[in-house]
Protein backbone atom coordinates (compact mmCIF):
# COMPACT_ATOMS: atom_id res chain seq x y z
CA UNK A 1 0.00 0.00 0.00
CA UNK A 2 1.50 3.35 -0.56
CA UNK A 3 2.52 5.83 1.90
CA UNK A 4 2.43 9.53 2.16
CA UNK A 5 4.59 12.12 4.54
CA UNK A 6 2.49 13.00 7.22
CA UNK A 7 3.19 17.01 6.44
CA UNK A 8 5.65 18.07 9.23
CA UNK A 9 5.68 15.23 11.40
CA UNK A 10 7.74 13.36 8.73
CA UNK A 11 5.82 9.94 9.18
CA UNK A 12 5.27 8.10 6.27
CA UNK A 13 1.50 7.39 6.57
CA UNK A 14 -0.10 4.49 4.41
CA UNK A 15 -3.06 5.84 2.61
CA UNK A 16 -5.06 4.29 4.78
CA UNK A 17 -5.63 5.30 8.51
CA UNK A 18 -7.20 2.67 10.75
CA UNK A 19 -10.27 4.48 12.14
CA UNK A 20 -11.23 3.47 15.62
CA UNK A 21 -14.44 4.50 15.28
CA UNK A 22 -15.25 0.99 13.72
CA UNK A 23 -14.51 -0.71 17.03
CA UNK A 24 -17.70 1.88 18.62
CA UNK A 25 -20.04 -1.77 18.57
CA UNK A 26 -17.65 -5.00 18.08
CA UNK A 27 -16.35 -7.75 20.51
CA UNK A 28 -12.95 -8.55 21.08
CA UNK A 29 -12.65 -10.87 19.08
CA UNK A 30 -13.89 -8.83 16.18
CA UNK A 31 -11.34 -6.29 17.05
CA UNK A 32 -8.69 -8.66 16.93
CA UNK A 33 -9.77 -9.58 13.63
CA UNK A 34 -10.09 -6.26 11.98
CA UNK A 35 -6.38 -5.37 13.90
CA UNK A 36 -5.16 -8.94 12.12
CA UNK A 37 -6.00 -7.56 8.31
CA UNK A 38 -4.85 -4.12 9.26
CA UNK A 39 -1.26 -5.51 9.94
CA UNK A 40 -1.32 -8.46 7.09
CA UNK A 41 -1.91 -5.16 4.65
CA UNK A 42 0.60 -2.90 6.40
CA UNK A 43 -1.59 -0.16 7.88
CA UNK A 44 0.55 1.75 9.82
CA UNK A 45 -1.40 4.63 11.21
CA UNK A 46 -3.97 4.29 14.19
CA UNK A 47 -6.47 6.90 15.01
CA UNK A 48 -8.38 6.58 17.72
CA UNK A 49 -10.97 8.74 20.38
CA UNK A 50 -12.69 8.25 23.98
CA UNK A 51 -15.86 9.34 22.11
CA UNK A 52 -15.67 5.95 20.06
CA UNK A 53 -17.39 4.06 22.47
CA UNK A 54 -15.26 0.58 23.51
CA UNK A 55 -12.45 1.36 21.05
CA UNK A 56 -9.66 2.53 23.46
CA UNK A 57 -10.62 -0.78 25.35
CA UNK A 58 -10.22 -3.25 22.23
CA UNK A 59 -7.18 -1.65 21.00
CA UNK A 60 -5.50 -1.66 24.52
CA UNK A 61 -4.58 -4.91 24.66
CA UNK A 62 -2.74 -5.44 21.01
CA UNK A 63 -0.55 -2.21 21.37
CA UNK A 64 0.34 -3.49 24.89
CA UNK A 65 2.50 -5.74 23.17
CA UNK A 66 5.87 -3.16 22.32
CA UNK A 67 6.02 -4.45 18.70
CA UNK A 68 2.92 -3.78 17.60
CA UNK A 69 3.02 0.03 19.29
CA UNK A 70 5.92 0.56 17.24
CA UNK A 71 4.81 -0.62 14.35
CA UNK A 72 2.06 2.07 14.22
CA UNK A 73 1.75 6.07 14.73
CA UNK A 74 -0.79 6.11 17.21
CA UNK A 75 -2.93 8.89 16.78
CA UNK A 76 -5.62 10.01 19.79
CA UNK A 77 -8.08 12.38 20.44
CA UNK A 78 -9.93 14.94 23.01
CA UNK A 79 -13.30 16.79 22.99
CA UNK A 80 -12.21 18.64 26.03
CA UNK A 81 -11.63 22.24 25.81
CA UNK A 82 -10.00 23.34 29.09
CA UNK A 83 -6.34 22.71 30.65
CA UNK A 84 -7.84 20.11 33.76
CA UNK A 85 -10.44 17.94 31.67
CA UNK A 86 -8.22 17.38 29.04
CA UNK A 87 -5.60 16.61 31.39
CA UNK A 88 -7.81 13.66 32.92
CA UNK A 89 -8.76 12.36 29.76
CA UNK A 90 -5.23 12.15 27.99
CA UNK A 91 -4.33 10.09 30.90
CA UNK A 92 -7.15 7.97 31.01
CA UNK A 93 -6.77 7.38 27.09
CA UNK A 94 -2.83 6.66 27.65
CA UNK A 95 -4.52 3.67 30.39
CA UNK A 96 -6.85 2.22 28.14
CA UNK A 97 -4.15 2.09 24.93
CA UNK A 98 -2.04 0.46 27.86
CA UNK A 99 0.99 3.08 25.74
CA UNK A 100 3.40 5.66 27.46
CA UNK A 101 2.83 8.17 24.31
CA UNK A 102 0.80 8.97 21.73
CA UNK A 103 2.59 9.99 18.01
CA UNK A 104 -0.47 12.61 17.77
CA UNK A 105 -2.94 14.21 19.97
CA UNK A 106 -6.06 16.39 18.15
CA UNK A 107 -8.45 18.42 19.45
CA UNK A 108 -11.64 16.93 18.13
CA UNK A 109 -14.85 17.97 16.45
CA UNK A 110 -13.39 21.82 16.44
CA UNK A 111 -15.87 23.83 14.21
CA UNK A 112 -16.04 27.39 15.52
CA UNK A 113 -13.70 30.09 16.81
CA UNK A 114 -15.04 30.33 20.02
CA UNK A 115 -14.37 26.64 20.62
CA UNK A 116 -10.80 26.81 19.30
CA UNK A 117 -10.46 30.22 21.57
CA UNK A 118 -10.95 27.90 24.42
CA UNK A 119 -8.95 25.23 23.38
CA UNK A 120 -5.67 27.59 22.66
CA UNK A 121 -6.82 30.32 25.70
CA UNK A 122 -4.44 30.36 29.28
CA UNK A 123 -6.46 27.52 30.75
CA UNK A 124 -7.47 25.65 27.80
CA UNK A 125 -6.73 22.42 26.53
CA UNK A 126 -3.35 22.99 24.82
CA UNK A 127 -1.40 24.12 28.00
CA UNK A 128 -2.36 20.49 29.05
CA UNK A 129 -1.14 18.96 25.56
CA UNK A 130 1.94 21.09 25.39
CA UNK A 131 3.16 20.11 29.04
CA UNK A 132 2.41 16.57 27.97
CA UNK A 133 4.69 17.46 24.60
CA UNK A 134 7.54 18.49 26.88
CA UNK A 135 7.36 15.71 28.49
CA UNK A 136 7.60 13.53 25.66
CA UNK A 137 3.73 12.06 26.22
CA UNK A 138 2.53 13.54 22.89
CA UNK A 139 5.17 14.31 19.98
CA UNK A 140 2.32 15.92 17.64
CA UNK A 141 -0.82 18.39 18.24
CA UNK A 142 -3.75 18.01 15.80
CA UNK A 143 -6.91 19.10 14.68
CA UNK A 144 -10.02 17.49 13.40
CA UNK A 145 -13.61 18.81 12.26
CA UNK A 146 -15.96 18.75 10.11
CA UNK A 147 -15.90 22.33 8.35
CA UNK A 148 -12.99 22.75 5.71
CA UNK A 149 -13.62 26.19 5.55
CA UNK A 150 -13.16 26.76 9.27
CA UNK A 151 -10.47 24.88 9.81
CA UNK A 152 -8.53 26.68 7.27
CA UNK A 153 -8.70 29.76 9.35
CA UNK A 154 -7.69 27.21 12.31
CA UNK A 155 -4.17 26.65 10.56
CA UNK A 156 -3.58 30.06 10.37
CA UNK A 157 -4.16 31.04 14.08
CA UNK A 158 -2.19 27.63 15.07
CA UNK A 159 0.49 25.87 13.99
CA UNK A 160 -1.51 22.23 13.91
CA UNK A 161 0.86 19.70 12.93
CA UNK A 162 -2.01 18.13 10.89
CA UNK A 163 -5.67 18.31 10.22
CA UNK A 164 -8.87 15.80 9.62
CA UNK A 165 -11.80 16.77 7.37
CA UNK A 166 -14.32 15.50 5.71
CA UNK A 167 -13.73 15.13 1.91
CA UNK A 168 -15.43 13.01 -0.37
CA UNK A 169 -17.06 13.14 -3.96
CA UNK A 170 -20.66 13.98 -2.85
CA UNK A 171 -19.78 16.47 -0.75
CA UNK A 172 -17.01 18.08 -3.53
CA UNK A 173 -20.16 17.80 -6.25
CA UNK A 174 -22.31 20.24 -4.06
CA UNK A 175 -19.71 22.85 -3.40
CA UNK A 176 -20.30 25.45 -0.84
CA UNK A 177 -18.79 28.11 1.65
CA UNK A 178 -18.65 25.31 4.45
CA UNK A 179 -16.74 22.67 2.29
CA UNK A 180 -14.40 24.92 0.47
CA UNK A 181 -11.90 22.14 1.00
CA UNK A 182 -9.09 23.57 -1.56
CA UNK A 183 -8.44 26.69 0.02
CA UNK A 184 -7.81 24.38 3.33
CA UNK A 185 -5.18 22.11 1.39
CA UNK A 186 -3.49 25.20 -0.04
CA UNK A 187 -2.88 26.08 3.35
CA UNK A 188 -2.07 22.99 5.06
CA UNK A 189 0.74 22.35 2.56
CA UNK A 190 1.91 25.77 2.70
CA UNK A 191 1.85 24.79 6.55
CA UNK A 192 3.25 21.47 5.96
CA UNK A 193 0.65 20.43 8.54
CA UNK A 194 -0.49 16.04 7.38
CA UNK A 195 -4.06 15.98 5.88
CA UNK A 196 -6.23 13.08 6.48
CA UNK A 197 -9.85 12.69 5.08
CA UNK A 198 -13.08 11.68 6.88
CA UNK A 199 -16.16 9.89 5.55
CA UNK A 200 -14.85 9.13 1.92
CA UNK A 201 -16.79 6.40 0.68
CA UNK A 202 -19.80 8.82 2.41
CA UNK A 203 -23.02 8.10 -0.52
CA UNK A 204 -25.64 10.63 1.45
CA UNK A 205 -27.45 11.02 5.19
CA UNK A 206 -29.90 7.60 6.21
CA UNK A 207 -33.12 7.97 4.45
CA UNK A 208 -34.42 5.21 6.11
CA UNK A 209 -35.15 4.04 9.45
CA UNK A 210 -33.49 1.15 9.66
CA UNK A 211 -29.43 1.76 9.08
CA UNK A 212 -27.77 -1.23 7.31
CA UNK A 213 -24.51 0.22 8.50
CA UNK A 214 -22.39 1.33 11.62
CA UNK A 215 -21.91 4.56 10.06
CA UNK A 216 -23.77 7.72 10.61
CA UNK A 217 -24.26 7.92 6.72
CA UNK A 218 -24.68 6.13 4.20
CA UNK A 219 -21.90 4.64 2.08
CA UNK A 220 -21.22 3.39 -0.58
CA UNK A 221 -21.26 -0.55 -0.38
CA UNK A 222 -20.09 -2.10 -3.81
CA UNK A 223 -16.19 -2.36 -4.50
CA UNK A 224 -17.45 -0.50 -7.47
CA UNK A 225 -18.38 2.29 -6.10
CA UNK A 226 -15.68 2.13 -3.01
CA UNK A 227 -12.68 2.56 -5.88
CA UNK A 228 -14.59 5.32 -7.45
CA UNK A 229 -15.60 7.31 -3.97
CA UNK A 230 -11.53 6.58 -2.42
CA UNK A 231 -9.73 7.29 -5.44
CA UNK A 232 -11.22 10.53 -5.99
CA UNK A 233 -10.60 11.63 -2.53
CA UNK A 234 -6.83 10.05 -2.95
CA UNK A 235 -6.23 11.54 -5.96
CA UNK A 236 -6.64 15.20 -3.95
CA UNK A 237 -3.65 16.63 -2.45
CA UNK A 238 -4.09 15.02 1.05
CA UNK A 239 -1.96 12.55 3.16
CA UNK A 240 -4.23 9.35 3.86
CA UNK A 241 -8.07 9.15 4.21
CA UNK A 242 -9.71 7.35 7.55
CA UNK A 243 -11.24 3.71 7.10
CA UNK A 244 -15.01 3.66 7.19
CA UNK A 245 -16.76 2.70 10.95
CA UNK A 246 -18.11 -0.32 9.72
CA UNK A 247 -15.98 -3.11 9.84
CA UNK A 248 -17.21 -5.09 7.13
CA UNK A 249 -16.45 -2.51 4.83
CA UNK A 250 -12.57 -2.80 5.05
CA UNK A 251 -11.67 -5.40 2.43
CA UNK A 252 -13.42 -3.84 -0.26
CA UNK A 253 -11.67 -0.46 1.41
CA UNK A 254 -8.24 -1.81 1.29
CA UNK A 255 -8.60 -3.35 -1.83
CA UNK A 256 -9.53 -0.11 -3.09
CA UNK A 257 -6.25 1.41 -1.62
CA UNK A 258 -3.84 -1.57 -2.79
CA UNK A 259 -5.16 -0.87 -6.74
CA UNK A 260 -5.09 2.95 -6.38
CA UNK A 261 -3.67 4.92 -9.34
CA UNK A 262 -3.92 8.42 -9.41
CA UNK A 263 -7.12 10.03 -11.10
CA UNK A 264 -6.90 12.48 -13.96
CA UNK A 265 -8.74 15.50 -13.54
CA UNK A 266 -11.43 14.65 -16.45
CA UNK A 267 -12.07 11.00 -14.44
CA UNK A 268 -12.22 12.96 -10.94
CA UNK A 269 -14.95 15.38 -12.78
CA UNK A 270 -16.66 12.22 -13.76
CA UNK A 271 -17.07 10.52 -10.72
CA UNK A 272 -18.14 14.07 -9.27
CA UNK A 273 -20.82 14.24 -11.63
CA UNK A 274 -21.59 10.67 -11.34
CA UNK A 275 -23.01 11.37 -7.56
CA UNK A 276 -24.01 15.16 -8.29
CA UNK A 277 -27.87 13.66 -7.67
CA UNK A 278 -27.21 12.47 -4.25
CA UNK A 279 -27.86 14.44 -1.12
CA UNK A 280 -24.49 15.81 0.47
CA UNK A 281 -24.00 14.67 4.12
CA UNK A 282 -23.67 18.31 5.44
CA UNK A 283 -25.40 21.50 4.90
CA UNK A 284 -24.39 23.89 3.22
CA UNK A 285 -24.56 26.64 5.76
Amino acid sequence: METRRLGKTGHLSTVLVFGGAAFWLVNQAEADAALELAAVHGINHIDVSPSYGQAEIHLGPWLKDKKHRESVFLGCKTMKRDKTEAAKELKESLKTLQTDHFDLYQFHGVDDMATLNKILGPDGALTTVREAQRAGIVKYIGITGHKPSFLAEALKVFDFDTVMFPLNRVEAAHPSQVNEYKNLLKIAKEKDAGTMALKAVTKSPWDRQMHMYKTWYEPFDTQEEIDKSLWWTLSQDITAACMPGDLRLWPMVIDAAERYKKMSAAEQDKVMADVKKLAPLFPKE
